[in-house]
């Protein structure tokens, strides 16, 4: 898992170090101390959402005199006000870029989640460079997150888990041409889909797995969680089950130069994507006929069950990998909702004869 994820790593510096060549000069002082709290996968999403600002604050707006981003000083960023900031909010509900294509141009709609993420970058800028005393006001902190309507959690109780494992184990639903080559692919979907239910393994760290990762005489595999942490995830009999059938069919494959000790193969002999995971949940949650699963709402449904068998969030959220409960309390299903649920069900309005 080290050397994929330092691959990925060392893939988002080089972007990363693209992105600053246009930004304005100022901000690699910000992105130098963001190292130290960060992963290169967070600035990289900083960078992109402070080159859209930017670029909006010179293009859109006629405040500042700066005609590109590298003119663009801290002189100009503490002219900025809370109404640039909202009236930024408020444009990218529709813009439209050519994304470094020329003649080709693309419609782009942020919803309330986007808006919330780019603002929370900028918030995270204004707040360096107002604490290190280069700014003497803080407009970001006067801007109110865009409010974000609550979805209701899909999730699979351990029934519906059943039923889709079926579908893979069979692949009767499949289309003929995924009939064709349901054979070489089985073991590994089975595998992949029991561990995100199983144990609640993030896509990125299912992903990462290496070979060597995998303890099968203790039961446990090692991960890289968010933040570089390294943790231990156990597993129980039926996601034992899975992995030893699917690593019989792995240690036969011969997996292409520099994928060799990659866990998850795709058909190519490469280690796997992160959208070809998508993919593949997918295609099994749309012939299994249940909800639009994604691997993140099996992960979530792990979380619900063992809060369910367990009542233990604390448990949960060391589970998931989440350094803050409260993070784990947004990403459950409502318990109380289903307590309120049985209860209804149980209610006599007739005494029983």
């Amino acid at each position: 898992m080290s050397n994929y994820r330092e691959e990925q790593d060392r893939h988002n510096i080089m972007r990363l170090r693209e992105h600053l060549k246009v930004l304005p000069p100022f901000l690699s002082e910000f992105f130098r101390n963001r190292a130290d709290y960060t992963s290169t996968r967070t600035r990289l999403g900083y960078a992109y959402d402070l080159k859209l600002f930017f670029g909006f604050l010179i293009s859109e707006t006629r405040d500042f005199k700066a005609s590109s981003m590298d003119d663009f000083t801290l002189a100009d960023l503490s002219h900025v006000t809370a109404d640039h900031i909202e009236e930024f909010l408020e444009y990218l509900s529709y813009y439209t870029t050519n994304r470094n294509r020329e003649d080709t141009e693309y419609k782009v709609i942020n919803k309330q989640e986007g808006k919330s993420r780019k603002l929370s970058a900028i918030r995270t800028m204004f707040t360096y460079f107002y604490k290190k005393g280069k700014l003497t006001s803080n407009p970001a902190e006067l801007v109110a997150t865009p409010p974000i309507k609550e979805k209701a959690k899909v999730y699979l109780d351990v029934h519906e888990i059943a039923n889709l494992l079926d579908e893979v184990d069979s692949g009767e639903k499949l289309t003929k041409k995924q009939r064709s080559y349901h054979s070489l692919t089985r073991s590994r979907d089975i595998a992949l889909l029991c561990l995100f239910a199983g144990t609640g393994i993030r896509i990125s760290e299912a992903v990462g797995l290496n070979l060597e990762d995998i303890d099968m005489s203790n039961g446990c595999f090692r991960v890289v969680r968010k933040g570089g942490d390294e943790a231990i995830l156990y597993f129980g009999q039926e996601v034992e089950e899975a992995l030893s059938e699917y690593l019989e069919n792995r240690h036969q494959i011969p997996a292409l130069p520099g994928h060799e000790q990659a866990l998850f193969l795709s058909l190519q002999n490469r280690r796997i994507t992160d959208r070809a995971v998508q993919n593949i949940v997918k295609k099994y949650s749309k012939i299994s006929g249940l909800k639009r699963i994604t691997p993140h709402k099996l992960r979530t449904s792990f979380g619900t069950n063992m809060y369910r068998q367990t009542g233990d969030i604390y448990l949960v959220a060391d589970l998931l990998g989440h350094k803050d409960v409260n993070t784990t309390r947004k990403n459950y299903a409502d318990t109380k909702q289903e307590a309120g649920r049985r209860a209804v069900r149980d209610l006599r309005l007739r005494k029983d004869d």
